[in-house]
Order: C-alpha cells, then structure tokens, then sequence
C-alpha cells in the first residue's frame, strides 16, 4: 500500500482537480438531467467533467489500479488497490447553490477502506483519514479531528440525508431513534460524516447508500475515533444501509436498535 504522505500528495492533485473543474459551475446557470426513470437522481456537467478528470490522472500514474466510479462506470474492479470516486456527493445541494457537497475519493486496499479525502473547494475545506489519523486543512492551516465521547443516544446529535428514504421496517426503527436523540438535521451528505470526525456531530444513519457515497469517508470517521459499519456491524465498504458513530458505546446502542431491520 502507498504510504500517508504519498496518498495525500495525489489526492491534493486529485482534488485540486475537480474543484477546478466543478467551481465554474456552482451557483451557476447548468442543466440538470435524471439518471431515474421513476424518482430523482440528479446529475450535471460538472459532476461528469470531475470524475472524467481524477480518472484521466488515476489511469496515467496508476494504470494497475482499479476504479468505481458514479459517473463513468468501473474497471479493475478486481485489483489489489482501487479507487473509488463521487465527484459530488450532494448534487441536490449542489443545484440548490448550499455548500454542503463534496467531492469524494476514497482508496480500498484489498477491499477494505484504507484511506480518504472529503473536499469542499467552495469553502476551501478538506478532510482527510487514513483509520489511524483524521485532520482538516482549511485555509492553509491543519487541524486534528477527534471524535467526542458520548454514550447516550439520548444525548447525540444526529445526522441523515433525508427521512424519506427510510421505508417499511428502515422506517420505523429510525423514527425510533430519531425520537431519542438530543436532535436531528437532515441534508448533511458527506458533511455530516465530517462532522461527526470533527466532533461537532455523533451519529449519521443512512440507507441505500452506494460503495462511492462511504468509502472515502469511513477512514475519515475512523481515523478521528469513531466507528463505521452496516446496520449488521460489518464492513462498510458495499454500502447500503450505514452507520456512523463518534462513540463506539453509543454504535454499540444504535446498532441494538437497528438489529431488527438491517439487511
């Protein structure tokens, strides 16, 4: 596996491209188009124009590596190392002209999530983790992340992109905890996951997440203290139904409460 420094170095280049490409277009006239034929899923120009850059750069330098992407498929799917890319997670805040989107580049190292970058290049915020380490660089100045202790879900602040993407038994076992916690907000996408790094924040729960919306944030989260699996307790890399906790009592808590609908 590359090493810390040797990651950082080409995901700086990584998001230093997207974010070039992505800035012209934010808060900016763009079509939008469906990816859904029943639903929304929005995509743009920009989103498409990102991940077609990080991959241009990925394939000269790292041609043996493998790469999932949102926007432009998969190859090598079956390679040692294999990144995994979304250019903008959080395309509705995108359109919406918020700046709670980031782009999104994870590295799986045997399948598993070994280290990740969030960037937010509108605010000029940028996270990183490696599972053993998490900091922020903002503004030329860096910061270590470091989750907070709490045990309670009755004392957390939570986190998920929306409730209405909970349905049937996901719905009620959410509604429950949602009942219990201090408070909730909705629409955080990958800010909510850095937020929980950074301490400001104790759990995200999320479901029908794909491999691209989790896996450059798992290290993140990990790397600052907290926890990452499935609503099982396993590996968080396939994505699907997620959840995050800066205390690994208070996942433990949630986990128990989740156990009745996870998948």
């Amino acid at each position: 596996m590359p090493s810390t420094p040797d990651l950082v170095s080409f995901t700086d280049r990584l998001a230093d491209t997207a974010g070039r490409t992505i800035l012209p277009h934010f808060r900016a006239d763009l079509s939008i188009e469906n990816k859904l034929d029943a639903g929304f899923d929005p995509v743009t120009i920009a989103d498409r124009a990102a991940e077609a850059a990080i991959r241009e750069i990925i394939e000269a330098e790292h041609p043996d590596h493998g790469i999932l992407g949102e926007e432009h498929g998969n190859v090598r799917l079956d390679a040692e190392h294999v990144w995994v890319l979304d250019p903008i997670d959080g395309t509705r805040a995108f359109i919406c002209g918020l700046p709670t989107w980031g782009t999104l580049i994870g590295f799986m190292t045997a399948g598993v999530p070994a280290f990740g970058v969030m960037d937010q290049p509108f605010v000029e915020e940028r996270f990183y983790g490696d599972r053993t380490a998490a900091w922020r660089q903002h503004h030329g100045k860096r910061s270590v992340l470091k989750t907070r202790a709490c045990a309670r879900i009755e004392d957390a602040i939570a986190c998920t992109t929306h409730p209405g993407l909970f349905e049937g038994a996901e719905k009620a076992v959410y509604e429950d905890i949602e009942q219990r916690v201090r408070t909730a907000r909705y629409g955080t996408d990958c800010y909510g996951y850095c937020m929980v790094a950074s301490g400001q924040v104790d759990l995200v729960i999320e479901t029908g997440l794909q491999p691209y919306d989790i896996v450059a944030l798992a290290p993140i989260v990990e790397g600052a203290g907290g926890v990452v699996t499935n609503w099982s307790g396993g590996s968080p890399a396939n994505g699907g139904q997620i959840v995050a906790s800066g205390d690994t009592r208070l996942h433990e808590a949630v986990l128990a409460r989740l156990a009745s609908a996870a998948l």
